[in-house]
C-alpha cells in the first residue's frame, strides 16, 4: 500500500510539473491579489500536512473501536467501578430517584405535611408564616384587641374540672373617639330605632355612644324625638336614650362575631346611682338566627305577642326557644287541638291560666321535608330545631322596696314547663353566696319563662357612687341533657354567683314537652342602656340626666379543647338563611314574620299536612 501510494505520489506530481492540460494549477502558477494571500492549492498534498495513514495521533485511541475491546470485555479491564462507571452510575441513580421523589414522594410527602385551615381566617387574611402565625392587621382590627394585657389571654375555668380558657375576642375601647354608625367599625353596630318590643322610652340613636378614656360610654339624655320623650346623643345634655350595640359575624350581612360555648366576662360602671329606680342597663348574648330590635326576624324564634295584655302591656315580649325535639312543645301555645289540659290550666293568673301564648317554634324538629329551614339534619332525617336562645350576662336594676343595687342573671327557655317550675333541686341550683345573691322569685308567664337569680352590686360602681367598677359574666357548656356537665355560671363582681345546670329542664310529663338544651346556637353579644315602666318602676323625678354606662372591657373565652366561634358553624349554620330572609334582618319596620314579612311558617308536621 505504501510503496503504491508513493508510486501514485511521484507519478502524479511528476504530471502537474510537466503537463500543461493538468486540472490543477501549477504551483508555480503566479497569483496576484487579496484572494492570494489567504487561498490554498486545491491538492491537500500541497498543504504541508502528512496524510500518511500510518501516522499516529493521540485522539486516534478514541477513534478506533477495536482498539483495547472485543465483544466480551469492558474499558479497563472488565471492571465497571471505574471513576467514570461510578460518575455515570451516579448520575443515573441521581436522576431516577428525582424523578421517583417528583412524582410519588411529593404527593406523599404534601398530603401528610400540609396545613389544615382553621377558623381563625389566617389564610383568607394573607397567610400564615413558618410558625403559624397570623399577621396583625392593621389598625388593631384583629379579634384579640392588641390593648389587652398579656395575662388575660389564658385564665382558669372558673367551673372545676372545666380545662384552662383561651382569649378568643376582646376589645379594651383603648382608642378614643369611636363611632358605631354602621360600617364604622368592623365588630360593633348602633342601631337606629325605637324597641317598641319591650315598651322602651326612647329612640336609639347611633350617636349616643361613643368611646373615651379608655372605656365604651353609653349616654342616655332627655330630649323630644320621633314623637318620644327622649333620645340619645352624647352632644345634648337633657335627654334619656337606649343603644344597643350589636357584635356579629362579618359575612353573614351585619353579623361579625358569634361563640358558641365558654365565657364572657365585662367590666363594667353601671349608670345612675346606686338607690334611684328606673334605668335598665344591661349586657347579654343571643342566638344569630334572631337581630334584637327586628321583630320579623324574631317571631317564632323569640317572638312578641301583640294581642292581649301582658302585667297590663299590649306587644309584651315572648322569650326565645331552645328546643330540639318534636312534640307538642313545637306548637302554638303549647297546645295542639286543646290539649294537653294542662297548658291552659296551670299557666299565668294574669292571663286565665293559660300557659303560654307563644306562636309555636318557626324552625322546629317538626319541620317538613323540604320546607325553609337553615339545617342541618338528624341522623333520622329531621331537622335540627333551631331558635334564636338567651342567655344575660347582666341586667342592672334597684329594688323599689329597699332602693338597693342588684344584677339580674338568667337564661330563657321556651317551651315552659307547668307553672314555670323547672327542676330546681340543689343538684340543678347552686348558690355560691347566699348573702349576695338570691333566687329570683319571678320564674315567668305566658310569655317567658325565665332561670334567674340576683345579686348585689358593689354601691361603689356607679356612675355617681364611687365611678369604680365591677365584672360580670356568664360561662357555659352548650348541649343536650345526657348529666351535670352541661351548665350555665355566673359570675357578679368578679366571683361565682351560681349555676344552673341541665337536668333542671328535663322533660315535663304535665304538660308534655321534652328537655331543652343548654343553648347550642352561635351566639353574638349586645350591649344597651335604656328604661322601660315593663322592666319596673321609673323615679322620674329623681333620675339625673345624662346617664352613663361605661365599659372597660368585654373578653370571650373558650376552652382550649373547645375552640368554637363564628356565626354559622357547620353544626348550626345561619348564612344562607338570613341571606335568603335579609329584609326581615335590616327593615325594623317589619313587626312580624307572617302579617308584615308575608312570609309562612313552615309546615309543622304534626299541625300540617306534608
Amino acid at each position: 500500500m505504501s510503496g503504491m501510494w508513493d508510486r501514485r505520489y511521484r507519478a502524479s506530481n511528476s504530471t502537474i510539473s510537466s503537463n500543461a492540460d493538468s486540472p490543477y494549477l501549477s504551483p508555480t502558477s503566479k497569483q496576484s491579489g487579496i484572494s492570494a494571500s489567504y487561498s490554498l492549492p486545491p491538492d491537500p498534498r500541497q498543504w504541508g500536512s502528512d496524510l500518511s495513514i500510518n501516522l499516529v495521533e493521540p485522539d486516534d485511541e478514541l477513534h478506533n473501536p477495536t482498539r483495547g475491546f472485543n465483544s466480551t470485555s469492558i474499558e479497563r479491564g472488565g471492571s465497571i467501578f471505574s471513576a467514570r462507571g461510578l460518575a455515570n452510575f451516579g448520575c443515573l441513580f441521581i436522576l431516577g430517584v428525582g424523578l421517583l421523589t417528583l412524582f410519588a414522594g411529593y404527593p406523599i410527602i404534601s398530603h401528610f405535611t400540609k396545613t389544615q385551615l382553621t377558623t381563625q381566617g389566617g389564610f383568607n387574611l394573607g397567610g400564615i408564616n413558618a410558625t403559624g402565625q397570623i399577621p396583625s392587621l392593621p389598625g388593631n382590627w384583629g379579634l384579640i384587641d392588641q390593648e389587652t394585657p398579656q395575662w388575660a389571654y389564658k385564665m382558669p375555668a372558673w367551673t372545676s374540672g372545666m380545662p384552662d380558657m383561651e382569649l378568643i375576642f376582646s376589645d379594651e375601647f383603648e382608642t378614643d373617639g369611636r363611632t358605631f354608625y354602621p360600617g364604622d367599625d368592623p365588630y360593633w353596630e348602633a342601631v337606629d330605632l325605637h324597641y317598641w318590643q319591650t315598651n322602651n322610652l326612647e329612640w336609639y340613636d347611633p350617636s349616643a355612644i361613643t368611646t373615651a378614656n379608655g372605656s365604651l360610654v353609653i349616654t342616655l339624655s332627655e330630649k323630644q324625638t320621633h314623637n318620644l320623650s327622649y333620645q340619645g346623643d352624647l352632644d345634648l345634655i337633657s335627654s334619656t336614650q337606649r343603644n344597643d350595640v350589636y357584635l356579629l359575624e362579618r359575612d353573614c350581612y351585619r353579623n361579625k362575631f358569634c361563640f358558641t360555648g365558654g365565657y364572657i366576662e365585662t367590666k363594667v360602671q353601671l349608670p345612675g346611682a346606686n338607690n334611684v329606680v328606673g334605668l335598665w342597663p344591661a349586657v347579654w348574648t343571643m342566638g344569630n338566627l334572631g337581630r334584637a330590635g327586628y321583630s320579623a326576624s324574631l317571631e317564632g324564634m323569640v317572638g312578641f305577642f301583640s294581642v292581649g295584655l301582658y302585667n297590663g302591656n299590649t306587644n309584651a315580649p315572648q322569650w326565645p326557644y331552645t328546643y330540639d325535639s318534636c312534640d307538642v312543645g313545637t306548637a302554638p301555645n303549647q297546645t295542639i287541638n286543646g290539649l294537653p289540659a294542662a297548658a291552659v290550666t296551670e299557666g299565668d293568673p294574669y292571663n286565665d291560666n293559660h300557659l303560654s301564648f307563644l306562636p309555636g317554634q318557626r324552625l322546629s324538629r317538626c319541620t317538613c321535608a323540604g320546607e325553609s329551614h337553615p339545617g342541618p339534619f338528624h341522623s333520622d332525617g329531621s331537622y335540627v330545631g333551631r331558635s334564636a336562645p338567651e342567655i344575660d350576662v347582666f341586667e342592672a336594676l334597684v329594688d323599689q322596696n329597699t332602693l338597693v343595687g342588684q344584677v339580674s342573671q338568667s337564661s330563657q327557655w321556651a317551651p315552659f314547663n307547668a307553672n314555670y317550675i323547672w327542676k330546681n333541686t340543689s343538684a340543678n341550683l347552686e348558690i355560691y353566696n347566699d348573702t349576695g345573691t338570691q333566687f329570683n322569685a319571678y320564674i315567668g308567664g305566658a310569655t317567658q319563662m325565665t332561670t334567674s337569680a340576683l345579686s348585689l352590686t358593689n354601691p361603689n360602681s356607679y356612675q355617681l357612687n364611687g365611678q369604680g367598677f365591677s365584672v360580670f359574666g356568664f360561662e357555659y357548656k352548650p348541649g343536650m341533657i345526657r348529666n351535670f356537665s352541661k351548665y350555665i355560671t355566673w359570675v357578679a363582681n368578679n366571683a361565682t354567683a351560681w349555676t344552673f345546670r341541665a337536668p333542671g329542664m328535663v322533660a315535663d310529663d304535665t304538660v308534655q314537652v321534652s328537655a331543652r338544651p343548654v343553648p347550642q346556637e352561635p351566639m353574638y353579644i349586645i350591649v344597651n342602656l335604656g328604661m322601660s315602666e315593663n322592666f319596673g318602676e321609673v323615679d322620674f323625678e329623681h333620675l339625673i340626666f345624662p346617664a352613663t354606662m361605661k365599659i372597660d372591657y368585654i373578653r370571650v373565652y373558650q376552652p382550649s379543647n373547645a375552640i368554637n366561634y363564628g356565626c354559622s358553624p357547620s353544626a348550626f349554620p345561619t348564612a344562607d338563611y338570613i341571606s335568603t330572609y335579609a329584609e326581615a334582618y335590616t327593615n325594623p319596620n317589619l313587626t312580624t314574620w307572617v302579617n308584615d314579612y308575608k312570609q309562612p311558617f313552615p309546615k309543622n308536621k304534626l299541625i300540617d299536612s306534608c
